[in-house]
């Protein structure tokens, strides 16, 4: 969260930060509630919780703009830094595969919900019983065959990999979930990304993880290598949450044209 608040002081703002020492959302006062007081007293809700539903009653309630900063279906900040990241380095986005190796977990369900809209294939391998929440899996199929890119799931991380231009991993044990560790581990032996993954991507393929990283979930090797973009990545998570951020709060006009997102292009066809 470090980068939200120092983007925000950056663009003059005064962030307040509310730990679950200080706040008891939804326990000692509604969520309702809550949304309601801090309406009164800032000008914009970050937020980072457990359930998505707190997010959407957050956002119902309040009169200030709401930025989901994680829940346990979405991580949409996150993928923001990721495709500035790699518009960045490859110069395009449209047309980009990116393979993800690893959880079902609420970065691939944003990865799921953005790629087809920037024109981007996504091939998913997931061990079997981590397969990503059905429900997303239905809208990213809907959008994916709008737009005509791939999507492709598997539990072979090999078969996701081939031809890939990014392979993407994340946190196998998420905060909160440490007593899943050793069951976890067994169950994604295989799913460590290193040089040889890579053999059956594309030549140039780069590496992707929104830290931080365990050394069972990619090798030294590829995490300090030239293909890795993950500090870059990193840093891009200021850059983009102020961009956000000022688009929510203030008139701003941005001085280069906005993406068009395909989907809403093969709508209005």
């Amino acid at each position: 969260m470090f980068n939200c608040f120092e983007g925000f002081e950056l663009l003059g703002g005064h962030p307040c930060i509310l730990t679950t020492q200080d706040i008891h959302l939804g326990t000692n006062e509604s969520t309702a509630d809550t949304a309601r007081v801090l309406s009164g007293l800032t000008d914009l809700i970050l937020a980072r919780v457990y359930n998505q539903s707190t997010i959407k009653e957050l956002a119902k309630e309040a009169s200030v703009p709401v930025i989901n900063g994680l829940s346990d279906l979405y991580h949409p900040i996150q993928i923001l830094a990721d495709f500035l990241t790699l518009q960045e380095h490859c110069g395009y986005l449209n047309g980009l595969t990116v393979s993800w190796i690893g959880d079902g977990n609420n970065v691939l369900h944003s990865f799921m919900m953005m790629a087809a809209k920037l024109g981007v294939h996504l091939r998913i391998a997931t061990p079997k019983g981590y397969e990503p929440d059905a429900s997303v899996t239905r809208e990213a199929e809907k959008l994916s065959k709008e737009v005509g890119t791939e999507l492709f799931l598997t539990n072979n991380p090999l078969e996701a990999t081939r031809g890939s231009n990014v392979l993407v991993t994340d946190t196998w044990i998420s905060m909160g979930l440490e007593e899943e560790k050793e069951q976890k581990l067994k169950d994604f032996h295989g799913y460590q990304t290193t040089m040889q993954t890579g053999k059956v991507a594309a030549p140039e393929w780069t590496f992707l993880h929104c830290l931080p990283r365990k050394q069972e979930e990619v090798d030294d090797e590829v995490f300090y290598s030239q293909r890795s973009l993950l500090f870059p990545e990193a840093e891009n998570r200021k850059w983009t949450i102020m961009g956000l951020m000022v688009s929510l709060i203030t008139e701003y006009t941005p001085q280069t044209p906005k993406p068009r997102f395909l989907y809403m292009e093969k709508r209005e066809q």
